[in-house]
């Protein structure tokens, strides 16, 4: 078998997938269940000082189902980040590492533009034991007016102040998760690592409006008979995530990718690591599928390193990457390749026009007669 260990950052994840920040890891109870059940690593849901200003709505949720086979194809939320009081976060995430110490627990987390409140969150969550952080710059809906998520992601200079106050009071990794809700992904990325960013989470979701129920005329969710443009993940983002992390990997050569975006099967996370992560994050897949499809992960992305014939993980990252280019490259060389083949056509037919000379000889016994 294949060896699905992988060590990034100094942590060592006993397989390359782990839970994203969200629902899935909405409490220390799911996460030591995330853990019993073998997945390689859990980000819990984001945490921020005053949970009290965290106020969710119900529903919050739609879906996008395909006309043919009504499968769930996208998924919208307008969650927030968690509501629950940080005093009770802590004391779970320090019963999650002491029931689990050789379990990689990351702890997501997010902030208003002050260092005071970035250096506080920092100093009080890494006491539990977490073995790293993934600061939320890109949570698409709610909370902007306090300049949160993507409102901060957005801004590639405040991506590296931000960066830069949580690595000066970590003593453990940070990763930054990245918002694909701006033009030019590789930026804030870059600024990011500019500001000391260990690793590079991406993508979060998009921001999105599922529909609108064409019966009641109110767009979807419908809350009281409003709604808002909330986050949109599921298998549908997945070739826009494929691009963000390949865009990333190729410009931040010096910091670890984890991908995440549609991720249902190993085979769609095979493409990620291929594309340059080190680890793959799933969210909607375990909403959709339950948190018992780590399995299917796992015994998938061992057959695939079989077949290939990789040995370790890290043998998969990347591997893909020489293969992007740009479109003139596109050109020069279906030039190349087309002049190649003609000119290996003509020598085709000359060869073949010499062994039917040879053929015709020794037909007339050499002489060239009947």
């Amino acid at each position: 078998m294949a060896d699905l260990q992988i060590e990034v950052n100094g942590m060592q994840f006993p397989n390359p997938f782990l839970l994203a920040s969200g629902p899935p890891g909405t409490n220390g109870k799911v996460i030591r269940r995330s853990f019993s059940l073998g997945w390689g690593g859990v980000v819990c849901k984001t945490l921020s000082l005053e949970n009290e200003k965290v106020i969710n709505t119900v529903p919050r949720y739609a879906k996008l189902h395909s006309r043919i086979s009504h499968e769930v194809l996208g998924f919208e939320n307008i969650e927030l980040i968690s509501d629950r009081p940080f005093e009770i976060w802590l004391e779970e995430l320090e019963e999650c590492k002491q029931e689990y110490p050789n379990h990689i627990l990351i702890a997501s987390i997010m902030e208003e533009y002050s260092r005071d409140r970035w250096e506080e969150i920092v100093e009080r969550t890494q006491r539990t034991g977490i073995d790293g952080f993934e600061l939320n710059f890109s949570c698409p809906h709610g909370l902007p007016e306090r300049k949160m998520g993507a409102a901060m992601g957005q801004d590639p200079a405040i991506v590296e102040e931000v960066t830069g106050w949580v690595k000066k009071a970590s003593r453990v990794p940070v990763w930054a998760k990245m918002t694909p809700n701006i033009t030019h992904p590789a930026d804030t990325a870059k600024a990011a690592m500019e500001g000391g960013a260990d690793g590079i989470s991406a993508i979060n979701t998009l921001l999105s409006i599922t529909g609108v129920d064409l019966n009641t005329l109110r767009p979807l969710p419908t809350v009281e008979g409003y709604s808002e443009p909330g986050g949109y993940s599921g298998q549908a983002v997945r070739p826009i995530a494929l691009r963000h992390v390949m865009e990333i990997a190729r410009a931040c050569a010096r910091v670890s990718v984890s991908g995440m975006g549609g991720v249902e099967t190993a085979e769609d996370a095979a493409q990620f690591f291929l594309l340059g992560a080190s680890t793959v994050q799933v969210c909607t897949g375990a909403m959709l599928q339950g948190y018992e499809m780590i399995e299917g992960l796992c015994e998938g992305l061992d057959s695939f390193m079989e077949r290939h014939g990789f040995a370790k993980v890290s043998d998969v990252v990347g591997r893909s990457l020489p293969y992007f280019t740009t479109h003139a490259d596109l050109v020069e060389r279906q030039r190349i390749a087309k002049t190649e083949r003609a000119g290996s056509t003509n020598r085709d037919h000359l060869w073949d026009g010499d062994i039917k000379k040879q053929s015709d000889s020794l037909v007339d016994g050499g002489e060239g007669r009947p």
